[in-house]
């Protein structure tokens, strides 16, 4: 995979260890592009340790339900699989923020907390080398029914598509656009981010969808219960 001026192919294009960023609702999958508005002093450090290295961010969750043992808010207990993004666009505002898009990279599975001193949290980290796979899974997913909900989304909540450029798109941009676009919770996105293929990730997107509309338009409380 080819990620602005870099390109991972193998383990070793990878680190070892992960710097942090929890992000409740944030969901960056491999291919896509997350916008950020970085303000807090420790994660303006992470990303000025970011540019000076590698460039790369761990993008996760906090859990759902807890919080670490300490009982420290700013430590929350983390999901066990986030998403490796590259920092592929950086401005300074001018009043002490950095405005920034990460492009995704890869999975990773969570593993040791490290104590390096710094303000910010790095793990070592388990890389989910399928999505660097250069296999092409995209023929699995079922595009006509991915179409087919979510035009009934858009037309349940009136809304309008560019209807050119989603037929223009290949099905893992479909996918997974659709899944970082979509206005569902913390759970249905952890849910979408661990679904172990695309034609998974397809079909759980489909799913969740369909809990939307059976609900009512204009409703998007889609927790899992």
């Amino acid at each position: 995979m080819i990620v602005g001026n870099a390109r991972y192919v193998k383990r070793e294009d990878l680190p070892e260890t992960v710097r942090v960023f929890p992000l409740t609702g944030a969901l960056l999958l491999p291919g896509g592009q997350l916008p950020l508005n970085i303000f807090e002093p420790r994660y303006l450090a992470m990303f000025d340790a970011a540019l000076s290295g590698d460039r790369l961010i761990g993008i996760i969750q906090p859990t759902l339900t807890e919080y670490a043992s300490s009982g420290d808010i700013t430590r929350p207990a983390l999901s066990s699989i986030g998403c490796i993004g590259r920092i592929t666009s950086f401005a300074e505002t001018g009043d002490g923020r950095y405005i920034t898009s990460l492009s995704g990279v890869c999975r990773f599975r969570l593993l040791e907390e490290l104590g390096t001193g710094h303000p910010y949290r790095t793990f070592k980290a388990a890389p989910l080398l399928a999505d660097l796979s250069a296999e092409d899974d995209e023929g699995k997913v079922d595009r006509a029914e991915l179409l087919r909900v979510f035009r009934a989304y858009l037309e349940a909540n009136k809304l309008e598509a560019d209807w050119e450029s989603v037929e223009r798109a290949g099905n893992r941009t479909l996918v997974n656009s659709l899944s970082m676009m979509s206005p569902f919770g913390p759970a249905e996105k952890q849910a979408l981010l661990e679904a172990p293929d695309l034609k998974t990730r397809a079909e759980t997107l489909i799913a969740i969808t369909e809990i939307l509309l059976a609900r009512g338009a204009g409703e998007t409380d889609t927790r899992l219960q």
